[in-house]
């Protein structure tokens, strides 16, 4: 693959179907296509309507190959924001190809760009390729976080004061 071949363009309404479709294959891919609830309306309405997320498509010669979806955090200890990966997908066929990495250089780029501080993603503790390819890259794995989450009852059960002992 030479860089002229790969395009990167920034996911446009008609593409929400598309979206989708790397969405559940990402969750294929995981062993998590029970926890898929997005549907193109959701993806509508939060990615175009509310501008809560950004997609960036990668095409190769022409043939949508994977997609990225990142948003802004911030980083009180830098004082500016960062852009946060959410999800990176390449469809198998492109795999070890070097598509990942021009992924992680366009966004980085991204990054650099709009001026934020840094580029962050979680990644599975048994997707061992994403790690390997993630260290290779010279990224830092975070030992010392931990991520926790609050969704559905228990989140509404905080949110209403129910959840709190």
């Amino acid at each position: 693959m030479s860089n002229s071949e790969l395009i990167f363009r920034t996911a446009q309404r008609e593409d929400v179907g598309l979206v989708l479709t790397f969405i559940k294959g990402l969750a294929e891919y995981e062993k998590m296509t029970n926890e898929v609830v997005a549907t193109e309306a959701l993806l509508t309405e939060w990615l175009f309507d509310k501008k809560a997320a950004e997609v960036i498509i990668g095409e190769y010669k022409g043939e949508a190959v994977g997609f990225a979806l990142f948003f802004h955090n911030f980083s009180t200890f830098l004082g500016k924001a960062g852009i946060y990966l959410e999800d990176l997908y390449v469809l198998p066929e492109y795999r070890g190809k070097r598509f990942g990495k021009a992924f992680i250089e366009h966004l980085a780029q991204l990054t650099v760009e709009r001026g934020c501080g840094r580029l962050e993603w979680c990644c599975l503790d048994w997707n061992q390729p994403s790690i390997d390819f993630y260290l290779a890259l010279g990224a830092e794995q975070m030992s010392d976080w931990t991520t926790y989450r609050l969704t559905g009852q228990k989140l509404q059960d905080v949110a209403t004061s129910k959840g709190l002992k």
